[in-house]
């Protein structure tokens, strides 16, 4: 079990980070503090509101499609992380604990993740277009770049491999 194990995980660590960024900057509260007082017209303001890129949400006057959508979204970048920061170091990394190839591996983990979620969900949305698939993956690429960083830090210095 984790808990009882002396080593932090890579991809455990790497999931909690991704949860807690989609858990605080994706509800429904930060949304409306990032949009009452922030543009997207400077640097600051413009990553506040990337922040909110994966954004869930109770009620609203959209279609239920749409509204599922975006919670799957949220859902799907949490377990997508997961599942690539399982499968993209895999055994090569499992000696070289705390070195910068954890971070970029964790870092490209969550781009991918944030960009297959945001495809994914195109699906489900109401009159989706290829187009749109496109444009929310790349949104959902530049999520994961300009905040995969913070998940990239958080596997660094994990636990990969099994013990010699």
């Amino acid at each position: 079990m984790a808990l009882t194990n002396r080593y932090k995980t890579a991809t455990g660590s790497g999931t909690i980070a991704a949860l807690v960024l989609v858990l605080v900057f994706g509800s429904p509260w930060y949304r409306d503090w990032v949009n009452d007082n922030y543009t997207d017209q400077t640097a600051g303001g413009w990553f506040l509101r990337l922040l909110a890129y994966p954004a869930w949400r109770f009620d609203t006057s959209d279609s239920l499609q749409d509204v599922l959508a975006d919670d799957l979204r949220a859902i799907l970048v949490v377990v997508l992380t997961a599942l690539f920061l399982y499968l993209l170091p895999g055994s090569q990394l499992a000696r070289a604990r705390g070195t910068l190839s954890q971070l970029f591996a964790g870092w490209a983990a969550f781009i991918f993740a944030g960009a297959f979620a945001g495809l994914i969900t195109t699906l489900v949305r109401s009159n989706p277009t290829l187009l749109t698939a496109f444009s929310a993956a790349g949104a959902g690429a530049t999520y994961g770049l300009f905040v995969g960083w913070i998940v990239g830090l958080a596997t660094l210095g994990g636990w990969r491999g099994t013990r010699s």
